[in-house]
Order: C-alpha cells, then structure tokens, then sequence
C-alpha cells in the first residue's frame, strides 16, 4: 500500500497528551490518526457527534468552577432543597 504524508498543526500539549494516551493503548500517533480518517469514511461523516455545548450546562459548570451556588451539608439537605422547587 502506497502512503503520503498528512502535516497539520496542533497546540503542543494536546499533542503531548495524545501520544501518551495513544501509546497507553498501544498506538504511534500514525496510527492513531489513521484510524481516526478511516472511521471517519466508515461512518460517512465524523465518528462522533459534534455539538454546542447547551447554555444552562455552561453556566453550571462555570459556577462549579467558580464555587458559586449553594453547599449543602448532607445529601438529605440537597434532596430536599431538589424536591423542593
């Protein structure tokens, strides 16, 4: 099978994590990639759904991040504060 070369541009620590995962599963980047492209024409479309996140989930986890909102003491008490509204 002949082959070509594919470059792209990424940020450095995504494609350092990358290759300590790919390698944790065995993989080299190549192939990684290369079955991220086959998968890709298999399915006809790209492998996984891709979305806008939904306005209420970020705003929840920017508060989380914050440590905004309400602390509860026991899991009764958020229960019943959920129940509640």
């Amino acid at each position: 099978m002949a082959t070509t070369t594919v470059t792209f541009r990424t940020d450095p620590e995504v494609k350092s994590r990358a290759k300590e995962l790919f390698e944790s599963l065995g993989l080299d980047m190549s192939t990684a990639i290369n079955l991220f492209l086959r998968q890709s024409l298999n399915d006809n479309g790209l492998p996984f759904r891709v979305t806008r996140e939904n306005p209420a989930s970020a705003e929840a986890r920017r508060q989380a991040l914050a440590h905004e909102g309400k602390a509860f003491d026991s899991v009764d008490d958020l229960m019943k504060d959920l129940l509640d509204d």
